[in-house]
């Protein structure tokens, strides 16, 4: 008799179970011989994959994850759903990779089944059973996930074209550094995993919590309370890889943690500043916030007319309606010439309120767009004590009257911002300028907006205004001194963004930068603190600095990137012959040379992954760069293939979460996804045909000949794969094709099944 007959008839025998049922067994004995068909592992690239069947019966369609943490205990829930292809009933191999430390508290099927029985397999256990499958499938994705335990089950009956759901729960006990604690949940690095993700963390804490971070997705935050935190991850489909999330106590007015990834190539590594204000303060902004003095500089020139001009009234009573008592604004319009509501900005008061809406009524286009001006008449004032000047600057159109010049324009943000205002720009429509405003906003402490032809201004400037809420951190600095507080020389260097941003209610602070040396150092951070000029001092030590944390580079790297672009679209300000600049060339290089080593691809750079592109031949990767940043960085001001560049450039800047499918939005505004290129921790591998090159292969001046060569499944192939696990580099053997990867200096050839 079979063992699907046997536990069939046992189940019928009285074992029924209904709805989510079951208990667990935790059991230690070495795991017997493969009994089902289907190996269900849903974490790894491959949903499914059989040992005998080309074509597996089971396929993982969905995985919900739920996580709940309390003061520092891990519940993480997941609910597989499962889909029987076959006319057959049949039973699965269910396994799951789980953190060292974690115990199973509950695993239950969906419907009859029989009492689910569960194997924790530490470790090495765990090895043992990717190596066996690895070899026997001649397939390398479980790789991906060595170096963790393993929960393995029996998931039968699945019924024929049926559907069936496992839940599966484990606990643990989170890692923690001082004041951050960190969760991470295995997911595969691969750009082809496609199985449908969707995640929800809940932080609860006798503690006060400050803030969340999530360096691999992009998550929405919402602080409950002082003491209870949700987050879901953002969007429809995630993206592969890891989920990762740190979350800060609360520790003073401002807590702070550092993450550290060693590389001794710059002598000490790159770090990830994280600090935050306490949930406690963000709720009571209104209670701690700096108060705020709006102004608002509306372009009426005669293309404003009709339904723009019209939104642009309305977004402006919706601002004013939206300041609070005691705040303050002021109006200015412009054309050929500026009007001004007021001479200065005036509190709100409900006479002022209505006086306002009065003058908006009346606001009616024409004439041509003088924004030399209209930004000299709101940069000039002087802001009332104590505030934090805001500027709000609209336009729908490149400048025509007074003075013209890009660079004189840009110049004026700075040399003629005495007063220190935040400039927001919204570029109204694509004939704008749009590498103007973006440096008008950048130099400001600010962001630039572009408002496509089919959104309504008034949407996107009011949801600009709704973030300037609660501003609670003005005029930020930052110190690196000793720990006795003697000046640090040359202990960092790079830092991103350069100038510290402002921080309203919700917002977190993420500065990136590279570290010297292995000694302890000190952050001094200091700002308007409510009104009042307050210093924090942070000491950090780099003894935790690990290669796990391989996002740290990722992140700088695009930012850094992100910079560099900027610079060479700024250099062709009234310059399209830019590229003839040996500025330009010296750019280029450093945008290139970091764009191969991380995998970093941007619209200029996207020809890297291309198959005919020979990552060796540095000149004429170089040159193929510098083409693309003439044509469209230094030469294109204004329309869609402008405004794209900004888009790609403003989420660039300010990325905090990877990237892995280098996606970007192109001159007509679609998304495009790179691919061909897979990062890996911190490794970045191109694919060239059925085989890929580690990025730091492909820097060298040829391509080497490989010092060693690893037949995949052999002792020495498991063994490398054991040395890479534990350094969070596994993936990069797990993918198909021959590899060329750099391991301790030596050029490796890894061979493919």
């Amino acid at each position: 008799m079979s063992r699907r007959t046997i536990a069939w008839a046992c189940m019928v025998a009285g074992m029924v179970l209904s709805g989510f049922a079951g208990q667990t067994q935790a059991q230690t004995a070495r795991p017997p011989v493969w009994r089902a068909d289907n190996i269900l592992v849903p974490q790894t690239r491959h949903a499914v994959v059989s040992a005998t069947q080309p074509t597996p019966s089971i396929r993982v369609t969905t995985v919900d994850a739920r996580i709940e943490i309390i003061d520092q205990v891990a519940a993480t829930t997941l609910t597989l759903s499962l889909k029987n292809d076959s006319p057959r009933r049949e039973e699965a191999e269910l396994l799951v990779p789980i953190p060292a430390d974690a115990t199973v508290r509950g695993l239950a099927f969906q419907g009859p089944a029989p009492e689910a029985t569960v194997e924790i397999l530490p470790r090495d256990e765990a090895r043992r059973i990717y190596e066996s499958l690895v070899a026997q499938i001649r397939d390398p994705a479980l790789l991906e996930l060595a170096g963790h335990n393993l929960i393995r089950s029996s998931v039968f009956p699945v019924e024929p074209h049926g559907d069936q759901k496992i839940r599966l729960t484990y606990e643990q006990v989170l890692q923690a550094e001082d004041n951050r604690v960190d969760y991470l949940l295995p997911r595969s690095e691969a750009l082809d995993y496609q199985v449908p993700w969707t995640i929800a963390l809940t932080i609860r804490s006798k503690r006060p919590l400050s803030t969340a971070y999530s360096p691999s997705h992009d998550i929405e935050i919402k602080s409950q309370s002082t003491n209870h935190i949700e987050a879901k991850l953002s969007a429809e489909r995630l993206q592969p890889g890891p989920f990762r999330l740190s979350y800060l106590l609360a520790d003073g007015e401002i807590s702070a943690s550092m993450l550290c990834y060693p590389d001794p190539k710059i002598g000490g590594g790159y770090f990830l500043l994280l600090a935050g204000l306490p949930a406690s303060v963000q709720h009571q902004a209104d209670n701690h916030a700096i108060k705020r003095e709006i102004t608002l500089v509306i372009d009426r020139s005669g293309s404003m007319n009709g339904c723009k001009i019209e939104q642009v009234k309305e977004a402006a009573l919706q601002i004013i309606s939206g300041l609070a008592e005691g705040e303050r604004f002021n109006l200015l319009t412009y054309q050929n010439t500026v009007d001004a509501f007021a001479k200065q900005a005036i509190p709100k008061t409900s006479e002022n309120e209505a006086a306002a809406r009065r003058y908006i009524d009346g606001i009616t286009a024409i004439g041509g767009t003088n924004i030399h001006d209209a930004l000299i008449e709101a940069l000039r004032p002087e802001p009332a004590e104590g505030m934090l000047p805001i500027v709000l600057f609209l336009t729908d159109g490149l400048p025509t009257v007074g003075t013209t010049s890009e660079r004189a324009i840009r110049e004026l943000a700075t040399a003629g911002n005495s007063h220190r205002r935040r400039v927001f720009t919204f570029g109204v429509g694509v004939d704008v300028n749009a590498p103007l405003l973006e440096a008008i906003a950048d130099r400001t402490r600010a962001r630039s907006s572009f408002v496509l032809p089919n959104q309504d201004v008034e949407v996107q400037v009011g949801r600009v205004f709704r973030q300037l809420w609660g501003p609670l951190l003005a005029d930020t600095t930052l110190d690196i001194v000793k720990p006795d507080g003697g000046e640090a020389l040359g202990r960092t260097r790079d830092l991103l963004p350069a100038q510290p941003p402002d921080l309203f209610a919700g917002d977190q602070l993420i500065l990136l930068g590279k570290y010297i040396g292995d000694e302890p150092v000190t952050f001094l951070l200091g700002g308007n603190v409510a009104g009042e000029s307050k210093s924090f001092k942070f000491t950090f030590d780099f003894d935790h600095a690990t290669t796990r944390n391989g996002f740290v580079p990722r992140l700088w790297a695009s930012r850094k990137i992100a910079e560099l672009i900027d610079a060479v679209r700024q250099l062709g300000a009234d310059n399209p012959t830019a590229s003839d600049d040996p500025k330009v060339k010296e750019l280029v290089d450093q945008i290139v040379a970091l764009s191969t080593e991380f995998g970093i691809l941007t619209e200029y750079t996207a020809f890297l992954a291309r198959e005919g592109t020979d990552l060796y031949s540095a000149p004429a990767v170089t040159a193929e760069a510098l083409d693309n940043l003439q044509l469209r960085a230094v030469r294109q001001r204004s329309g869609m293939g402008a405004v794209n560049q900004e888009l790609n450039l403003a989420r660039q800047k300010s990325q905090k979460t990877l990237r892995y499918d280098n996606a970007f939005i192109d001159r007509q505004l679609n998304r495009v996804a790179v691919a061909d290129v897979q990062q890996v921790n911190d490794v970045a591998l191109y694919r060239r045909g059925k085989n890929w090159v580690d990025s730091r292969v492909a820097a060298k001046a040829q391509q080497p000949q490989p010092q060693r060569t690893i037949r995949f499944a052999s002792d020495e192939f498991f063994d490398l794969a054991q040395q890479l696990a534990d350094e969070n580099r596994q993936g990069a053997i797990a993918l198909h094709g021959d590899i060329l990867l750099e391991i301790d200096g030596q050029t490796v050839l890894v061979q493919g099944p």
